[in-house]
């Protein structure tokens, strides 16, 4: 990249100039007397999942040098930060969460006093550290907790370390202003066992070196939850000249193949919405207890192995979290309370990539899925917090991995689509590319997108006809849903009810020719009526329980559960003690313990627990009442 020294100060400057409340000051040149504009810091909303006043003092760039130790599950580091004093404050806070303050100085080494407060649930504790208007350095020198939120250390003749830190555990590894809002620009030095390679999201190496220790350089500013940080035995191909997949020595043929059209899936990206900002898209497989499908990070996807199916059916994940490059890491959300802003606009991206790559039925039968579980989670969420069922959020005082459902995904998608349906295709796409162009590395609230679309897009009359108030504001799915039409579900949605009434014989399902999303609705639908018997039937005929697509396993073990066909159930075990896949996991743990097999999801948990990462953990403790003495 060119002019990779001065890109921090460009990208703060223009982050000043573009942002919402940017003001100017006009100064005068005393040697040449020219009239000069000064840019300012945009003001940032208020931020309940944050103790840092980035208005008062904010960070601008990270200097992070750090030592990975796998013995004692710690990282040693110390974090220089260069900080914009903006209001004259005489301290500045960092979020932190059970990290080992050891010593803080400014950048000529002198000790400044420091304050740990005490610690508050999920958000940790708000580190205060002394400074003066001059102060332009903070150097913290700390330790990471063994039980790091973010981090998940895997154990074993191949150990491999990784971080998850969305929504807020960034702070579990590194102190920072860990809030969406508050971007900056990083270089870091990591040393790593010598038989590991370590990656970040930023510029990465494609090999190992002899010496255990790797630099990193991210010129573009990110938010804290963008932070990443892997160390693993992994080998990297490249697909194409700025992409390309890293994976353990024993997976990285099948990741070839399987993530082949990621090219192509770039070059559709840019056609919609413009250039790709952040240089090379790779993609890093880990180990299977992420718990997630994919994240973000910028230039390097961290993703789950369960979407290697060795067809490339599960590639969509991978738009999806393409997408992101410009919905979420580009424009960002401003507090998760828009949390939609990021992933709405995403799915949207996603669909649209699909349907430039594999055709329009493709694209629709991912939307059928959309709508299906997007409806099963608002009936979920409604009895007991309709108010998660807006777009706009209101997760003060909770923890805003709450806000992480199928409504900012799918409610977002449906409500953009509806957009494009009111105001045509050419017309949204003009104003999504102007969106991206106008607002690239800076922050958006709901309210501003609003008064953005009103502006820019939609008439009054338009305005009238989509309601924006009940889709942003209101509860459930509003009466002008978007129509889905996919023939092939609606074949697949024919053939369940007879083949459940026994009209259809097992035999004659076309099992064999469909794609995943149709195998996927076909067990996700069955209604109570079937039986052990005719899944079992199922299973003989098309061994569904040893297929190698993770999306159609999951639906399968599912009902196994709930059908109670026991001859799957050594696959339930097998499947859960070695995914960390969220998605999987809650629905699974939850149809055992409602159909009264307690004992059993509390066996496989305690076997299965240990590797799982806290995101994980954290549902599954609450969901199944966990204590975690009791193991």
């Amino acid at each position: 990249m060119k002019n990779k020294i001065l890109l921090p100060a460009l990208f703060l400057a223009f982050l000043a100039l573009t942002a919402c409340d940017n003001s100017s000051s006009e100064t005068q040149d005393s040697e040449k007397g020219e009239n000069t504009m000064k840019p300012e810091m945009p003001t940032l909303a208020e931020d309940p999942h944050s103790f840092s006043k980035p208005n008062d003092v904010r960070v601008a760039h990270l200097m992070w040098d750090a030592d990975v130790d796998f013995e004692t599950k710690q990282i040693s580091a110390v974090a220089k930060w260069d900080i914009e004093n903006l209001s004259g404050a005489d301290k500045v806070i960092f979020d932190t969460h059970n990290l080992d303050i050891k010593s803080v100085t400014d950048s000529e080494g002198n000790e400044l006093n420091f304050e740990l407060g005490a610690q508050e649930e999920f958000l940790g504790s708000p580190l205060t550290i002394q400074i003066d208007e001059s102060t332009d350095q903070v150097q913290i020198n700390y330790i990471t907790s063994p039980n790091a939120g973010a981090l998940l250390w895997v154990e074993g003749e191949d150990p491999f370390l990784f971080s998850q830190s969305q929504a807020i555990l960034a702070r579990t590894w590194i102190p920072t202003q860990d809030s969406p809002g508050v971007r900056f620009t990083y270089n870091a030095e990591v040393t790593v066992p010598k038989d590991l390679m370590a990656l970040m999201s930023a510029e990465n190496p494609q090999e190992k070196n002899e010496t255990g220790t790797y630099n990193f350089t991210m010129d573009q500013p990110i938010p804290a939850y963008l932070l990443a940080l892997a160390a693993g035995n992994v080998e990297f191909r490249a697909i194409g000249e700025r992409t390309g997949v890293y994976a353990i020595p024993e997976l990285i043929d099948e990741a070839e193949y399987e993530f082949q059209e990621m090219d192509e899936m770039l070059k559709a990206a840019e056609d919609l919405y413009g250039k790709y900002a952040w240089g090379r898209y790779d993609l890093l497989i880990l180990p299977p207890a992420f718990p997630f499908g994919g994240m973000e990070n910028p230039r390097l996807t961290f993703a789950t192995p369960t979407i290697i199916a060795g067809d490339r059916s599960l590639t969509a994940l991978v738009a999806h979290e393409l997408a992101h490059s410009w919905s979420g890491n580009l424009v960002t959300n401003s507090t998760w309370d828009d949390f939609w802003l990021n992933e709405g606009f995403t799915v949207y991206f996603e669909q649209r990539i699909m349907e430039e790559v594999y055709g329009k039925e493709y694209s629709e039968m991912l939307a059928e899925l959309s709508l299906q579980g997007l409806k099963e989670e608002v009936h979920e969420i409604s009895e007991e917090h309709p108010a998660d069922t807006h777009l706009k959020l209101e997760l003060e005082g909770r923890n805003p991995d709450d806000g992480m459902t199928a409504i900012a995904y799918d409610k977002g998608y449906f409500f953009l689509r509806l957009l494009e349906e009111t105001v045509g295709r050419e017309r949204f796409d003009a104003f999504l590319n102007e969106y991206f162009t106008s607002h690239a590395f800076t922050v958006m609230d709901t309210e501003r997108f609003v008064d953005y679309l009103k502006e820019e897009l939609l008439t009054e009359e338009e305005q009238e006809q989509i309601n924006l108030e009940a889709w942003i504001y209101g509860p459930g799915l509003p009466e002008n849903m978007p129509e889905v039409g996919s023939e092939k579900i609606a074949m697949v949605d024919s053939l369940i009810q007879t083949w459940s009434a026994g009209e259809t014989a097992t035999a004659d399902l076309p099992w064999k020719d469909w794609a995943y999303q149709q195998k996927y609705r076909f067990l996700s639908n069955l209604p109570e009526s079937v039986s052990a018997e005719q899944l079992s039937e199922l299973d003989k005929t098309y061994s569904v329980t040893q297929t190698g697509n993770n999306e159609v396993l999951f639906a399968w073990l599912e009902q196994s559960i709930l059908k109670d066909y026991e001859a799957a159930y050594p696959r339930v075990e097998e499947f859960l003690v070695n995914v960390g896949r969220r998605k999987f996991l809650t629905p699974l743990y939850a149809a055992m313990k409602e159909t009264g097999k307690m004992d059993m999801a509390l066996s496989i948990y305690e076997k299965a627990r240990p590797n799982y990462h806290s995101v994980a953990t954290g549902t599954m403790d609450e969901l199944l009442s966990w204590d975690e003495n009791q193991s």
